[in-house]
């Protein structure tokens, strides 16, 4: 596992608020229960449970803020991401999900940079805090660019202030175990196009899919990469035994999540030393 910056301070970095932010279109997402885990781990910490992260901080122009969001939808998965004026169809669609969030949306790919951009200009500067942790769930699917195959990759989660979490992203970002990939590839060489469904059923509890029993548990530990990177500016660990591990398979995922081991040594240390204070 990394080692701790430097930097890190047990009285300069720890947060003294932590607001959690749901997402009603995940309908197995409990948010109440994820704040209660973190609760119990920082008992000093203040833990607020407010509705989706748009409908609580926004009271601006629907339009306007739909614009900006659908500027930063990905236009080519293989090209960086460029500016361009949306299409009337992308607004309206984007104005429909501000107003009902509880629909949702898996079919887009949001550059997450720039959407966090655009969630971070509605957080009023008396939250701006580095003591105070904004971790938005969001039903939007993000990615960032990757130089090396020049290609967007979907993330699950993007830390910063806020750090947003998408309900979509940890269906879609995580690969599915390898036998799924050699299953699809070797009836698409046979000339069949079987539904990702059918597929699925081979590989049935083997990964995380929507409305999935298991949202919540897995969730908790995303959140608190949120928290940790709050803290020390290092959200992932390298243990995949630890829930900070980061995970780029859907099996390691439920490894990490839903293991007996709930954090390494050197986390489950830290955790005890700031719940101390």
């Amino acid at each position: 596992m990394q080692k701790l910056p430097s930097t890190y301070s047990s009285e300069r970095n720890i947060p003294t608020d932590v607001f959690l932010y749901n997402d009603p279109s995940a309908k197995t997402l409990v948010v109440e229960e994820i704040a209660s885990h973190i609760r119990g781990l920082f008992p000093g910490m203040k833990v607020e449970v407010r509705r989706d992260f748009v409908s609580h901080h926004y009271d601006g122009s629907i339009e306007e803020l739909a614009e900006k969001i659908a500027r930063t939808k990905v236009r080519n998965i293989s090209d960086p991401f460029e500016s361009f004026d949306p299409l009337l169809g992308e607004m309206k669609f984007e104005e429909g999900l501000i107003a009902e969030p509880e629909k949702g949306t898996s079919g887009i790919l949001y550059d997450a940079v720039r959407l966090h951009l655009v969630l971070r200009e509605m957080i009023p500067e008396e939250e701006l805090s580095l003591r105070a942790v904004h971790a938005a769930f969001t039903s939007r699917l993000f990615g960032t660019f990757d130089d090396a195959d020049r290609r967007y990759h979907a993330r699950v989660i993007l830390c910063g202030y806020p750090s947003i979490i998408s309900t979509s992203g940890i269906v879609e970002a995580p690969a599915k175990p390898r036998e799924y990939y050699l299953m699809r590839q070797k009836l698409r060489a046979l000339g069949e196009d079987v539904p990702a469904e059918v597929l699925k059923e081979q590989i049935q509890g083997r990964f995380l899919d929507y409305d999935d029993p298991r949202m919540t548990e897995v969730m908790k530990g995303y959140s608190l990469q949120a928290l940790f990177y709050a803290i020390t500016h290092e959200p992932f660990c390298e243990d995949p035994e630890c829930r900070l591990y980061n995970s780029h398979w859907q099996e390691e995922v439920l490894a990490s999540q839903l293991g007996d081991k709930e954090f390494c040594d050197e986390h489950a240390s830290m955790i005890r030393r700031i719940s101390d204070q």
